[in-house]
């Protein structure tokens, strides 16, 4: 991938490959840094307005996509990704930074969309 866009500090993808039986997108990256993200944790924390809304006030718990995966990776002109989901969901961006922050903060994110399912009384099976 050309680096085109960005900011020079920013760790650009060397490599983004999903794997269809583990339903895991592995990112690496230019500064040694790789991440596993699962299906579910990126439809979870999808960067669309229908998840996150407009407001942190209005972000949505999305439940029960504990089986969903990825059917489709568009590139966004050479900065992101669309991806599209099994369950047709397919508006979010990710861009090369969000799936870096999402590498990064993945044990915490994960727990806490688990605290609000639970909170909500929801769950992660369909």
């Amino acid at each position: 991938m050309d680096r085109v866009t960005g900011s020079a500090g920013d760790p650009w993808p060397t490599d983004v490959a999903y794997d269809q039986a583990t339903k895991i997108l592995r990112v690496v990256f230019d500064n040694g840094e790789a991440f596993d993200l699962p299906a579910e944790y990126l439809r979870v924390e999808s960067p669309s307005a229908e998840v996150q809304g407009h407001s942190p006030d209005q972000r949505v718990t999305v439940p029960g996509r504990l089986h969903v995966g990825i059917i489709g990776i568009e590139p966004v002109g050479n900065y992101a990704v669309r991806l599209i989901f099994d369950d047709m969901h397919d508006t979010g961006i990710y861009s090369w930074r969000l799936f870096h922050e999402l590498g990064r903060e993945q044990h915490h994110r994960w727990q806490t969309y688990l605290d609000a399912l639970r909170a909500k009384g929801l769950k992660r099976e369909p």
